[in-house]
Order: structure tokens, then C-alpha cells, then sequence
């Protein structure tokens, strides 16, 4: 009998390592992804055109730049990058999350793997019913105990070592997601320092436009009461002249919305918004790096959680399996027990117990097979947003690559077509105090020179906005996680 009860428990343990041994949760690591040739459908050139006297070269194969802003060569910008990366709430708030992780992983380090020490004690009186014809009919007494409990659960199945991993996979999302924070709002800082430039150069323009859309105004009504123009020219102009005035107030509102939405990302209320930085200032990076695609996805941020997600998840589905098992744990106590103070830790009240407990799950209603099922497709799901990320940071890439080179062509032919109205105003002046002209075909000419120029500052936005695009697609390179 002896020797059947040995075999039975040598089977049990065999068969509990061998399925210790199985892995119970999906590859924590994500598919292959798609490594494509280039970024975009059609070939984008190395150099783009020349514009404002940059060409701007894009290095494919070369790292990317962690601290990309600094390439516009702007000490104020530096210093306004600088200041939100150091005072920006939603940047706080992403550092506190990181440290919610990391401490969680160690607890969850110290809680699962490691047995738990608790010392107890308890004082109480009790009142019990005393033995018939034995004693008082009642029974009053005092208790006092003290005492240390140990306890430890074998992980035969993995259930800990997978919520580890799950832990560690949650530090590892959180430190990408810290990094991703940390890159957009560089980049929306920048982007908002642009606007705030560019729109204010705007305003600018439109109310030198209105104004002279108003002395137009007023000199062809001099000229309708003089009957040398119709009353439908001088509708005509006074029309032009209310609708640039029109235009007026809600650029005003996007150029301060602009000051107002830099100062609230450097952590600044928006009365305390910085002076514009004025366009002119601006200085175009010449040099762009731009990674291969197999190096890409193992330097954005948003990639990179994306398959830490991956690994949570999977985590999730061997804990969820492991449940399905049994779970062996010991416990031990050793302590003193009296009914009176004076005998609490003596000899006579020493106390213990040693214990073995097994639990299979047997019926819960089918939840435990259901709460598998779920970490499975939240897995599947995880796989899934994984790949669409893949996919959305080479669409990222190619589409900052196809703007940068037709931004560089937008620019180089709005500045032509500025220099050309700025020319023929400057010989329009010329020839009027020669007399050659009269005073309105200067109005017209320098309104076409204005309107040029608002041509020529919202291309320069936009070539210096879609670069930041670019800089921020490259991404930086893996955080401080638990890899």
C-alpha cells in the first residue's frame, strides 16, 4: 500500500512539472512586421528643391535626432522646448504613471514569487457555557495570543511568473508611452511657436490690406461723385473693403489662440504667453535623417508600447490559463496563547502548526474558461492594434516625406511669385512720383504684393511645420523600461 501511495505521488509530480514545463501563453513577441523598401508609392528624391535658400537633404539610413528642435537654431525656441518638457502637467502626470508601474511590478515581484511573514496578536474575553452539574453554569475568561504565520504558494503552473511578466510589460508601455509624450509635445510646441509666428505676420498683412482696401474705398467714391466711375465700381469696392475687414477678427482669434496654446503646453497660463517669435527667425534644418523602415519600428514610441501591450497581453492569457490548475501552498505558525498576560510567551503557551493546502478549481460556472477566453481575444486584439500602429507609423513617415518635398516646391513658387508683386510695386511707385502713373494703380499694386506675401508665409509655415512632422516620425529609440 505504502509503495502504491509513492507511485500515485511520484505520477502527480511528474505530471504538474511536465505541465509547469508548457507554456501556457501565447508568443509574447508580435508578428513579423512588413518591412517595405521604401516609405512611399512613388520615389521621393534625396534632395528637395530649393526654397528660401534651402535644399533640404534627406539621409536615409541615419539616426534619428533626440532633441530634433534644437536643429531650427533658435536659442528662444531651445529655451521654450526646454521649459514645457520641465513643467508641462500632462508630461507630470505621464512620469507619475511610470512610477505607478514600477512599483506595482515590485509588489507584484514580492507578493508572488516570494513567501509572506505576518505577526499577529489578539486580546479578548470570552464568555462560554460551562458543563452541566460541573462548575458555574457560565464561563468568563480572558485570552491573549501572539503570533508569526508563514506562508508560501508553489507556482506550478506559472500563474505568478506570468503576472510578473504582465507587471513588467506594463513598465515597459508606460516608459514608451512617457517617451511618445514627451516627443509630441516637442513637437506641438514647436508647431504652435510656427502658427503663433506665421499668423501674426498674417494679421499683419490683412491689415495692410484692409487699410488699402478702404483709400481704395474712398477714392473711387471721390471718383463716382466726380461721375468718372459707376455706381456698381464703387459697390464693387466698398465690397472688398468690408470683406478683408470681416477676415480681420478671426485671424486676430487663431493668432491668439496660437500664443495661447504654446503657453498653456510650457505650462504657463495664457496671460503669460511668450513674445512671437518672428518668422524671419526661423531657421530651415537642412539635414533631415530619415531611418530605413526595419530600423523604424524599433524607434517610435508608439511601436514599441504597442508591442509591450503585446506582452501584457499575452501574460494575461497564461495567468488566465494557470488559474484552470491546481495550486499547492504551506503555511506555518508559531506563537504563545494564554489566559493570562503574565504566561504570554512562556513555555506553557507555546503554540504552532504546520499546514499543506490544495485547491483544484472544479465549478465556477464556466468564468475561469470564459476570463481565458477573454485574455485570448484581448490578446488577438492587441496583435491586431499592433500591426494597425505598424502600418500608421509608415504612413506617418511617407506622407511627412511626399509634404516636404511638394512643400519645398510650394515655397519656391510662392517666394517667386512674391518677389515678381514686390518688384512691380517697387517700379509702380517708381513711375508714379515720375508722374507716369496715377495714385490707384499704386494701391493695386501693392495689394497684389501683400497678397503674395501671404501666399509666401503660409508655404514657409507649412515647409517648417511638416518638418517637425518628419523629425517626430523618425521617433528616438527604446525608454527606460523593464526589457
Amino acid at each position: 500500500m505504502k509503495h502504491v501511495t509513492t507511485m500515485r505521488l511520484t505520477f502527480i509530480a511528474a505530471a504538474a512539472t511536465t505541465l509547469a514545463g508548457c507554456s501556457f501563453a501565447p508568443p509574447a513577441k508580435p508578428p513579423a512586421s512588413p518591412s517595405p523598401g521604401s516609405y512611399t508609392v512613388e520615389p521621393v528624391p534625396a534632395v528637395s528643391a530649393e526654397a528660401g535658400g534651402v535644399a533640404q537633404h534627406f539621409s536615409l539610413g541615419a539616426r534619428p535626432v533626440p532633441d530634433w528642435w534644437r536643429q531650427y537654431g533658435s536659442d528662444t525656441l531651445n529655451a521654450w522646448v526646454d521649459e514645457g518638457l520641465r513643467n508641462n502637467p500632462s508630461l507630470d502626470a505621464a512620469r507619475h504613471t511610470l512610477e505607478v508601474a514600477h512599483q506595482q511590478f515590485r509588489a507584484e515581484v514580492g507578493e508572488a514569487l516570494l513567501p509572506s511573514l505576518n505577526a499577529g496578536g489578539q486580546a479578548s474575553r470570552q464568555r462560554a457555557l460551562g458543563f452541566p452539574k460541573f462548575g458555574p453554569p457560565t464561563n468568563l475568561y480572558n485570552v491573549y495570543a501572539g503570533q508569526l504565520n508563514l506562508s508560501y504558494t508553489f507556482d506550478l503552473f506559472g500563474a505568478a511568473r506570468y503576472g510578473v511578466r504582465e507587471a513588467a510589460a506594463q513598465v515597459d508601455l508606460q516608459s514608451y508611452e512617457l517617451d511618445a509624450a514627451r516627443r509630441a509635445l516637442a513637437a506641438n510646441i514647436v508647431v504652435a511657436a510656427v502658427n503663433a509666428s506665421a499668423l501674426a505676420e498674417q494679421v499683419t498683412a490683412s491689415e495692410r490690406l484692409t487699410a488699402l482696401a478702404r483709400e481704395q474705398a474712398e477714392l473711387t467714391e471721390k471718383s463716382f461723385r466726380l461721375g468718372s466711375v459707376s455706381h456698381d465700381d464703387l459697390l464693387s469696392a466698398q465690397q472688398n473693403a468690408a470683406a478683408l475687414e470681416a477676415n480681420l477678427p478671426p485671424l486676430r482669434t487663431q493668432a491668439q489662440r496660437a500664443r495661447h496654446t504654446l503657453a498653456t503646453l510650457m505650462g504657463r497660463t495664457p496671460d503669460q504667453a511668450p513674445a512671437v517669435l518672428p518668422l524671419s527667425q526661423w531657421h530651415l534644418p537642412a539635414d533631415v535623417p530619415v531611418s530605413v523602415p526595419s530600423d523604424l519600428l524599433q524607434q517610435r514610441p508608439d511601436v514599441l508600447a504597442a508591442e509591450a501591450a503585446v506582452h501584457a497581453a499575452s501574460a494575461q492569457v497564461g495567468i488566465a490559463t494557470a488559474n484552470l490548475f491546481p495550486r499547492i501552498s504551506l503555511s506555518a505558525s508559531y506563537g504563545s496563547a494564554a489566559f493570562k498576560r503574565a504566561s504570554l510567551f512562556t513555555g506553557v503557551g507555546e503554540v504552532w502548526s504546520v499546514g499543506a493546502g490544495l485547491v483544484q478549481p472544479i465549478f465556477h460556472g464556466g468564468a475561469l474558461l470564459a476570463q481565458r477566453k477573454a485574455a485570448i481575444a484581448s490578446y488577438d486584439a492587441s496583435v491586431a492594434q499592433y500591426k494597425q500602429t505598424v502600418l500608421n507609423a509608415f504612413q506617418n513617415v511617407a506622407d511627412s516625406l511626399t509634404a516636404l518635398n511638394q512643400d519645398a516646391l510650394a515655397l519656391q513658387a510662392s517666394q517667386a511669385a512674391a518677389a515678381a508683386a514686390g518688384q512691380s510695386f517697387t517700379d509702380a511707385g517708381a513711375r508714379y512720383k515720375l508722374g507716369a502713373v496715377s495714385y490707384p494703380v499704386t494701391l493695386v499694386s501693392e495689394q497684389r504684393w501683400q497678397n503674395a506675401r501671404l501666399s509666401e508665409i503660409q508655404a514657409t509655415a507649412v515647409r517648417l511645420v511638416d518638418t517637425a512632422a518628419l523629425f517626430q516620425a523618425m521617433g528616438e529609440g527604446r525608454g527606460e523600461g523593464v526589457h
